[in-house]
C-alpha cells in the first residue's frame, strides 16, 4: 500500500515485463501499483476460446524456450500459484519434403540424427550449452563487463560466432537437414538471414532446447501471467486494470515510473516530461528514430484430430518449423525485409494441446501458427499458411473445425505495443540490438531520473522472460529508489 508520501512505484502496462518490475520492486519492500488500460493483464501472454467453445489458445506467446530457466523466472516460486510447465521429450521438429523431420532433442541425439554434419553441429552449438549460464546471465541483458575472465572469454567465444549472419553460420554445413534446422531457428530474428547477428538467434534457440528446453504452461499461457499477479498481490503489490494512462499527470503520486511501452507510446505519455530534462530533447529525438521489426499473422485453428504430419514424428514435438531448407526461409525473410509478401512464408507453429488435455475437448485439437509479413501489411495470409502446413501434412485442411486469423492491424488493436504487428518490440538488427531502444550505458532509464523503460524495446528485447522489467525494476532501486 502506498505511504504518506505515496508510491514507491507505479508500472504502466500489465504485460510480462511489467509484472516482472512490480514482482520484482514488490520482493524488496516498494509499494507499487500496476495499471493496465486491458480489462486483463498479461498483453503477449494471454490465452482465450479464439474458435469455439472449450478450444484454448494462445493470443500470442505459446512457448517458452527462455522463460522458466531465465533470471527472472527462476527466482520465483510460482507453482505455488498454479504454474506448472510441460515440455515434451523433442523440444522442436522441422519437417523436409521427403518425409524427413529434423528433431531437436538433447545435444548427442540431434548430432547424431544429422548424419555428416553431426561433428560440425556439435562444434557449433557445444560451447553455447556449456557456457548458457553466461549467455544468460552476462549477455542477455544491458550491456556490461563480464563478472570474471573466464565468462569474458566465453562471452567473446559466443560473441565472434553470433555476430555472424545466420548464412555465414550455416556455411559449416553440407547437409540440407542441419542448415535447415539452423535457418529456421534463426527465422525467430524476423531479419534477413543475411544480416549480421541473424546467426545469434540461431545459436539461442538451438542452444537454449539442450540447455533449457522449450516448455509450455499447461492450461496456456495465461497461467503465467495468472501466477505472477498472484505473487505480486501475495507481495501486497496493487493491480489496477481497465484504467488506460494517457498522461504521467494522471498517475497516482510515485517516486518512479517503469513504463512497460514501446517508444512511440513512451513519446505519447512522457515526451513533455523527458525533453525538459537535460539532454532530454535528444533522447527524445532518439526515441522518434527508433524503427520497428516486420509485422505478424497469425492463425488459431481448431482441428477435429491431430496434424496427418507426413513423418508421425512431428507429433512429439510442440513447435514446429514449417518452411523447408534455409534457401526457401531465407528467401521469405528476405522479401518480408523488403516490404514484399512471401509466396511461401516461414510458419512457427505450436501443436500444445498433444501434451496438454485442457486446450481442447476429448479427441480435438488447437493450433497456432503465424508468419512475418511487412509491418502494417493488409494482405490476408490465411491461405499461404495453410498451404505451407499442408505441404508436409496432407490432408490437414479437412481437419479444420474453425479459424480465428489476427492481421498486423489486429495485433496492435489488441495491444497498442504491437505497431503495425511488431510482436518483438522493434527490429533487432546490428544497429538496434545493442542499443535498445537508444544507445546508453543504461538503457532502462531516461534522462529523468523517474521515469524508466521495462518493455521489450529493451534488452534482452522479445520472449516472455520478464528480463526487461527486472533489470528495469533493479535500476531504479540503484537509482531514484535506492534506500
Amino acid at each position: 500500500m502506498a505511504g504518506r508520501g505515496g508510491l514507491d512505484a507505479v508500472v504502466v502496462g500489465g504485460g510480462p515485463n511489467g509484472l516482472a518490475a512490480a514482482v520484482t520492486l514488490a520482493r524488496e519492500g516498494r509499494s507499487v501499483r500496476l495499471i493496465e488500460g486491458e480489462p486483463t493483464i498479461g498483453g503477449g501472454c494471454r490465452s482465450v476460446e479464439l474458435t469455439l467453445p472449450g478450444f484454448v489458445h494462445d493470443v500470442c506467446s505459446a512457448v517458452h524456450p527462455i522463460g522458466r530457466s531465465s533470471l527472472f523466472f527462476s527466482q520465483l516460486p510460482l507453482e505455488r500459484h498454479g504454474l506448472r510447465w510441460i515440455e515434451p521429450d523433442v523440444q522442436l521438429a522441422h519437417p523436409l519434403d521427403d518425409g524427413v523431420a529434423l528433431l531437436l532433442r538433447d545435444l548427442g541425439a540431434t548430432a547424431a540424427r544429422l548424419g555428416a554434419d553431426g561433428a560440425a553441429y556439435a562444434d557449433l552449438i557445444s560451447p553455447v550449452v556449456r557456457d548458457w549460464g553466461v549467455v544468460m546471465g552476462e549477455l542477455a541483458g544491458p550491456p556490461r563487463i563480464p563478472s570474471s575472465v573466464g565468462n569474458a572469454w566465453a562471452a567473446a567465444r559466443f560473441g565472434l560466432r553470433a555476430i555472424r549472419s545466420l548464412v555465414g553460420l550455416a556455411r559449416r554445413f553440407r547437409t540440407p537437414g542441419a542448415r535447415a534446422l539452423l535457418a529456421g531457428c534463426g527465422a525467430h530474428s524476423m531479419l534477413s538471414l543475411s544480416e549480421p547477428v541473424s546467426g545469434a538467434f540461431g545459436l539461442v534457440f538451438l542452444a537454449s532446447g539442450h540447455a533449457a528446453g522449450w516448455p509450455i504452461a499447461a492450461g496456456g499461457s495465461q497461467r503465467i501471467t495468472d501466477a505472477l499477479a498472484a505473487h505480486l498481490v501475495e507481495l501486497g503489490g496493487e493491480i489496477v486494470t481497465g484504467s488506460p494512462v494517457a498522461a504521467l499527470d494522471q498517475l497516482p503520486p510515485h517516486r518512479a515510473a517503469l513504463l512497460d511501452l514501446t517508444p512511440r507510446q513512451v513519446l505519447a505519455l512522457a515526451e513533455k516530461s523527458l525533453a525538459g530534462w537535460p539532454g532530454g530533447s535528444r533522447y527524445v529525438g532518439q526515441l522518434r528514430r527508433f524503427r520497428y521489426g516486420p509485422g505478424t499473422f497469425k492463425l488459431d485453428l481448431a482441428l477435429d484430430g491431430p496434424i496427418p504430419w507426413r513423418s508421425p514424428e512431428v507429433l512429439r514435438a510442440v513447435t514446429v518449423h514449417v518452411g523447408g531448407t534455409l534457401e526457401e526461409i531465407a528467401a521469405a525473410e528476405a522479401a518480408v525485409t523488403a516490404g514484399r509478401i512471401p509466396e511461401r512464408p516461414f510458419v512457427l507453429l505450436a501443436q500444445p494441446s498433444l501434451f496438454d488435455s485442457s486446450r481442447a475437448p476429448t479427441g480435438r485439437h488447437t493450433v497456432w501458427a503465424y508468419c512475418h509479413v511487412p509491418n502494417g501489411s493488409t494482405v490476408d495470409m490465411t491461405d499461404r499458411i495453410t498451404n505451407q502446413i499442408e505441404r508436409f501434412a496432407p490432408g490437414f485442411r479437412e481437419r479444420i473445425l474453425a479459424v480465428s486469423s489476427r492481421d498486423p492491424a489486429g495485433f496492435e488493436r489488441y495491444n497498442p505495443n504491437y505497431i503495425g504487428g511488431d510482436i518483438g518490440g522493434g527490429r533487432a538488427d546490428l544497429r538496434q540490438f545493442f542499443t535498445r531502444p537508444v544507445l546508453r550505458l543504461d538503457p532502462y532509464r531516461t534522462p529523468d531520473p523517474r521515469i524508466l523503460l521495462c518493455s521489450s524495446s529493451t534488452p534482452p528485447g522479445a520472449g516472455v522472460h520478464g528480463l526487461c522489467g527486472w533489470y528495469a525494476a533493479r535500476s531504479a532501486l540503484r537509482g531514484v529508489l535506492r534506500g
